[in-house]
Parts: structure tokens; C-alpha cells; sequence
């Protein structure tokens, strides 16, 4: 009976444990990286602790032990999150006055070849002229002017029907080929503008103002500092899901670093982004590649005062990111709360390391 006794307190303190990581996580986003990093990666985990906790309550449940109310208590605070991971919303009706907005992080149109792939780069041009959308919001976009190479991008994309009308800016020119970002239109712009990054990581954050059938709209296009993995840090990350660290915590602190920096970053640039919507004289929509999760501080800023596209009107985890490291919805469209978002979508190709999502948007009257 002592032995018994011995595993139950002991299984409760670890319970105890995760469930006081679980409460931190629902408040990750609400702390700046700068102020306190190491909550940022408890937001990381919150999918995870989430299903830890309902695990604990399930066994104190069988076990016909109270204790169950820790996790189930914490579970229930938590409700709030939930929305920004799951969603079951049913497929909406598209209002004839919706416009169509699509974004997609093309990982430079597979220009290196990690699809191990050569039809890819086809395969995602195909996708763009099938989606028609109104409005493309492509990050990492590559163009090269040489007349000699396969890379016309730019010039192909404009042949669309609906890519009458481009803003495209990079933040890394080598002779006639240029990585950066690009934003097609079907419908006039009449503005452009940057948003300015002070780091040196080639992010990028555009604005477009598009003279739509109803209004004029400001479009920012954005790809957010990444972490930046190499080949030792994904094989520190499936070291650490298959319980094998190294020695002396080397690559496992050096992964912690780059997440760290990147958290800070990201908090630095929506910082810029939110100022310059604040200076908009146009109602907004955000489009692009956040590189964070619902449950970050990146996201908690942008969303603050925006809608979700997801959260209004998409189905599943709408998991964009196909890597190892996250693997959650990093992509997003959020827009002006007037607007209404009436059909979202993650697409299935995997044609780079991102989902394309599109969105159906009613501007209003």
C-alpha cells in the first residue's frame, strides 16, 4: 500500500508539472520574447501539453482518483486556445462580391531542388493559374533576368488572368537574379511601400493598395525571420524525439539559441508591421509566412485587432508547414474585423516546405 502511495504522489507531481506548463503556455503569447524568452517555447508546446494533460485526466478518470480535476481544471481555462489550433467550421457558401486571396511560401520555386523534383516547379505554377486567385501573395519568390535561364518567374505569373498588375521587391540581388517577395493583383494598385526590417536575414514585409470592385484595401505581404535550420539541427531534433542526447548538450543549446534569436526577431518586425498599419488610410489584410504559431507572441500582435481567416471559416489544425520543426499553421491571412471570411482552405499540395492557403473574403457593401 506505501509503495502504491510512493507512485501515486510521484505520478502527481509530474501531473502537477505539466499541468503548470499547460497554464503558462495559454499566456506565451501575451510576454514579449525580449522580456522572458523561455515562455515563448512553452507556447511551442502548447498543442502538445494540451494532449499530456487530457492523458493525465483520462488515467486519474479510470483510476476513480480526484486528482483528475488538476488537468481537467487547467484544461477548462484553456478553452480560449483552442480555436487558434482546431477549427470545425462547415465549407461556407462564396458571395459573388468575395475576392479570392492566396498565399504561398514557394521555398524559390524548388530553384534547388529539394523536392528531388523537377516537375515541382511546374506543379506550383499549375496550382497558382488553377486557384485564379484575385489577389497572390507568393514569399521566398525568385526571378532571374538572365535570358539564357529557366527562371522567368515574374514574366510567366503576369500572363495569368489574374495577375494583371504586380509589387515585387527583394531583399537579395546577385547580378540579374533576385530573391525576395511578390504581391499579383487582379485588380489596380494604386500604392506601394515596404515595411523596413533592421536585421540583415533578407525578411521582407510589402504593402499594396489595391483598388478593388468596392473599396481600397491595403495588402501587406510578409515572410518573418525564420529559424534558420541546418542539417545538425534536425538531427538534434529527432535525437530529442527519440530520447538520444548528445553528451554535453552542444547541438541541443545551439538550437535553443537559434529559436531564442528568431522568437526576438519576429517580435522586432511585427513591432514595424504594426506601426504601419496604424499609419494605413485603408482597412488591411495581412497575408503570408509568420514562421511562429497561433500561440506566439508574432501572432498574438498582428491577430490582436485583425480576424482570422482560419479561425472564421477553416476546418482541421490547418497545418501549413510540411518540415519537421514546427509543424503547426505558420502560414496565415488575417484581415480588417468588418470584412468576413467565407471559405478557407488549405491546400493539399506539397510542392515546397508550405501549404498555399486561400481565402474568400467579403469586403461589405
Amino acid at each position: 500500500m506505501k509503495k502504491f502511495t510512493f507512485f501515486t504522489k510521484l505520478f502527481f507531481g509530474i501531473n502537477s508539472l505539466f499541468a503548470i506548463a499547460l497554464l503558462l503556455s495559454y499566456y506565451a503569447g501575451n510576454v514579449s520574447p525580449h522580456s522572458f524568452w523561455p515562455i515563448a517555447f512553452l507556447g511551442l508546446a502548447l498543442p502538445y501539453l494540451f494532449v499530456v494533460n487530457i492523458l493525465f485526466t483520462l488515467g486519474w478518470m479510470l483510476a476513480g482518483n480526484k486528482r483528475l480535476l488538476l488537468s481537467l481544471i487547467v484544461l477548462i481555462l484553456g478553452y480560449q486556445s483552442l480555436p487558434k489550433i482546431i477549427q470545425f467550421n462547415a465549407v461556407g457558401k462564396i458571395s459573388a462580391s468575395a475576392i479570392k486571396i492566396m498565399s504561398h511560401n514557394v521555398r524559390l520555386f524548388d530553384l534547388y531542388l529539394w523536392q528531388d523534383d523537377r516537375s515541382a516547379r511546374n506543379e506550383i505554377f499549375k496550382v497558382i493559374r488553377e486557384e485564379n486567385s484575385d489577389i497572390l501573395c507568393l514569399q521566398e519568390f525568385y526571378f532571374s533576368e538572365d535570358q539564357t535561364y529557366e527562371f522567368k518567374t515574374l514574366d510567366s505569373l503576369l500572363t495569368y488572368p489574374g495577375n494583371k498588375f504586380v509589387h515585387d521587391e527583394y531583399s537579395y540581388i546577385k547580378g540579374p537574379n533576385k530573391w525576395g517577395i511578390a504581391t499579383f493583383s487582379r485588380y489596380p494598385i494604386v500604392g506601394k511601400g515596404r515595411v523596413p526590417f533592421e536585421d540583415g536575414d533578407h525578411n521582407i514585409c510589402i504593402y499594396t493598395d489595391i483598388k478593388t470592385p468596392t473599396e481600397t484595401i491595403r495588402v501587406y505581404n510578409f515572410h518573418l525571420a525564420s529559424i534558420r535550420l541546418e542539417s545538425v539541427d534536425y538531427k538534434t531534433i529527432d535525437d530529442v524525439y527519440a530520447n538520444s542526447f548528445s553528451s554535453y548538450l552542444g547541438n541541443e543549446q545551439l538550437l535553443i539559441n537559434k529559436l531564442k534569436g528568431a522568437f526576438q526577431r519576429r517580435a522586432e518586425q511585427v513591432a514595424k508591421i504594426k506601426e504601419s498599419i496604424e499609419r494605413s488610410p485603408y482597412k488591411v489584410v495581412l497575408s503570408g509566412d509568420m514562421n511562429d504559431t497561433p500561440t506566439s507572441f508574432a501572432y498574438h500582435e498582428l491577430s490582436d485587432s485583425l480576424t482570422d481567416s482560419f479561425i472564421e471559416a477553416g476546418r482541421g489544425i490547418g497545418q501549413t508547414y510540411i518540415g519537421k520543426f514546427p509543424s503547426f499553421r505558420i502560414d496565415y491571412i488575417l484581415h480588417d474585423a468588418s470584412f468576413t471570411t467565407e471559405r478557407y482552405e488549405t491546400l493539399p499540395q506539397k510542392l515546397s516546405d508550405h501549404h498555399p492557403i486561400t481565402a474568400h473574403i467579403n469586403l461589405g457593401e
